[in-house]
């Protein structure tokens, strides 16, 4: 069993330079998932010099570790934007991701892209009764704008359900391999791809200027920001906006395969999905929570191992992956300031990144473009709260205070790990993990928005339980949005305020 993502098994060997030298072009774009390679990819024949960097590998973020569906059936989300704004904007968002199923269809078919696109039936279920009014309300509009929606039909012993609907025309694929190819065929458009590149800092001067944690600067006219979680210019645009989820994946071999993806419509979220290339597997999501919530990494693989148990199948893979959660379930999509038409953000996707992702980069490139896009309101970064959801933006603000308050008082004790302990030395709040006779000493705080970190016995790793940044054992930032480092032997930095 093996402690990776399924999809990264499948990683090539294909390398791409880290930059070595300053660079100017027309448009920078930061982040190498599958936002800032499809917003590449529709950019690549329209005349500008673009440069794409990614601060570790192309497509192993979060991209690489999702379930790999690309469906329009998401959960309630149709019901609850009724609810929520009214049916309009529900058909809107439908038809968005129709749109986007196609733009990746069309992709791979016309590249002859071979990522393992399947079509599959989608099926969204619930375990519990009082959920059952919610999907049949789901079930109502998917109807009322013309589409076939099956209703109590589980052919999936696996699942156990009071009450599911289906629907046709989605599919599934390997992402990994996906955005491998897109990559491929956004260098050969003479599209400048950088891994191992974190950008630091942005200056806005005459546009952009983009600092490098090497010292070097990328100059730029426009600017995407296609990173997971959004930073630089604005720290405090998203914390009130977002909160992250963190779900607990695991794929098994099987014995057959079947074109049919599950998820249910509500916390805990559960989802299924079969994939078959070399070997038949089932790839198995569940325990999804915000990610201040249930700290403990190791007793949450526990509960996964202990469902598939359950299940009666043994895991090959197993992995976890974050998703950036907005308060009225769409993502963000376009400009980051109003009248500015040189700084664009993509971000927000719900647990929903292919779709999302690609929609992400067909929009972008319209906007950069100053072409019309449709979904460029429903989507605008900047829309404002709607009253109908208030209840929603109270829960959020109370989970990212919730992080940041209850890691100050408690941190680790509530799981004790008697390797670990947090201390003051020459006036310096640290945390230190012993393993055997080595000594691991780390700042303690957070260098993004100073959330104190919590140790991660399964990674063995640093980790914010606010916003997700992530460090090693000798204090190196492996994963934002925190760009700076927290090892104790190297001079402290400032927050990223």
């Amino acid at each position: 069993m093996k402690y990776q993502s399924l999809w990264l098994e499948d990683k090539s060997k294909r390398k791409y330079p880290s930059l070595k030298n300053n660079l100017n072009v027309d448009i920078l774009i930061i982040g190498g998932g599958i936002t800032g390679l499809s917003t590449a990819y529709f950019l690549r024949d329209k005349g500008y010099k673009i440069a794409l960097v990614e601060r570790d590998k192309i497509g192993i973020g979060a991209s690489g570790r999702n379930t790999g569906k690309i469906t329009y059936l998401q959960g309630t989300i149709y019901a609850d934007l009724c609810n929520m704004y009214n049916d309009e904007v529900a058909k809107e968002y439908l038809y968005s991701q129709d749109l986007a199923i196609s733009l990746i269809r069309n992709i791979i078919l016309d590249e002859k892209i071979k990522c393992n696109l399947e079509k599959s039936k989608s099926y969204v279920f619930t375990e519990n009764d009082e959920e059952i009014e919610n999907i049949k309300e789901e079930k109502i509009f998917l109807e009322s704008i013309g589409l076939d929606v099956y209703e109590n039909v589980n052919e999936n012993e696996k699942i156990k359900c009071k009450y599911i609907i289906g629907v046709d025309n989605t599919y599934t694929f390997n992402p990994v391999k996906y955005l491998d190819q897109l990559a491929i065929i956004c260098k050969k458009s003479k599209i400048k791809i950088f891994e191992k590149t974190k950008i630091i800092k942005i200056i806005k001067n005459d546009g952009y200027i983009c600092k490098t944690d090497k010292g070097l600067k990328i100059k730029c006219n426009k600017l995407i920001l296609a990173c997971h979680y959004p930073y630089f210019l604005k720290p405090y645009f998203m914390p009130l906006k977002v909160n992250i989820e963190k779900s607990y994946l695991g794929a098994a071999i099987v014995d057959k395969v079947k074109n049919k993806s599950y998820i249910t419509n509500a916390y805990p979220y559960k989802s299924l999905r079969y994939y078959k290339d070399k070997e038949k597997y089932l790839i198995y999501l569940t325990n999804s929570h915000i990610i201040c919530d249930n700290l403990d990494e190791k007793r949450n693989f526990k509960q996964m191992l202990k469902e598939i148990d359950d299940l009666d199948i043994n895991l090959s893979y197993y992995w976890s992956n974050d998703d950036l959660m907005t308060v009225d379930g769409m993502p963000y999509i376009g400009r980051l300031e109003k009248n500015n038409d040189n700084l664009f953000i993509g971000t927000g996707y719900n647990t929903w990144g292919n779709t999302n992702g690609t929609l992400a980069g067909y929009c972008l490139c319209k906007l950069v473009l100053n072409e019309k896009c449709e979904y460029e309101k429903i989507f605008d970064p900047l829309r404002v709260n709607k009253l109908s959801y208030i209840d929603k933006i109270i829960v959020n603000s109370y989970y990212n205070m919730k992080g940041y308050i209850e890691n100050k008082l408690i941190k680790n004790k509530y799981w004790y790990n008697k390797n670990v302990s947090y201390e003051v030395i020459n006036n310096k709040n640290v945390a230190i993990y012993k393993d055997g006779d080595k000594e691991y000493i780390v700042y303690s705080k957070c260098p993004h928005l100073g959330c104190t970190l919590i140790f991660n016995e399964i990674d063995k790793t640093w980790d914010c339980p606010c916003h997700a940044s992530r460090f090693n054992l000798e204090g190196k930032c492996i994963k934002g949005p925190s760009n700076y480092d927290i090892a104790y032997n190297e001079e402290d930095e400032e927050d990223e305020l």
